[in-house]
């Protein structure tokens, strides 16, 4: 899986189709990433002592498929794919953008 924690994404497919945002957190198990303010569910909760909040409806954020979500690329800001390149001298892997050619953290 290309897309990691930290990572800028635009979702391609699906009902939030356009909206960006950070990806929270990385499932490669499951190929799914959970991205911020993406994929909004209602959660009803019960009351109870050990929570902040008394019970209610919350809204949490749902896991969306790698495959519905581009990384942004950091120069043209358009979602790209990704690619990796190995130095095998330093022995190192970095991820670069298709389109620009940037490198990614």
């Amino acid at each position: 899986m290309k897309i990691k924690k930290g990572d800028n994404v635009i979702v391609i497919a699906g009902k939030d189709k356009g909206k960006t945002g950070t990806v929270v957190r990385a499932m490669p198990a499951t190929s799914q990433v959970v991205v911020e303010g993406v994929n909004m569910h209602k959660r009803h909760l019960k009351a109870n002592k050990g929570t902040k909040q008394g019970g209610g409806i919350v809204e949490i954020t749902a896991p969306v498929h790698v495959s519905n979500v581009q990384i942004v690329d950091p120069k043209t800001n358009k979602p790209t794919r990704v690619g990796i390149v190995v130095d095998t001298v330093k022995n190192t892997r970095t991820r670069v953008t298709k389109k620009s050619g940037t490198t990614l953290k």
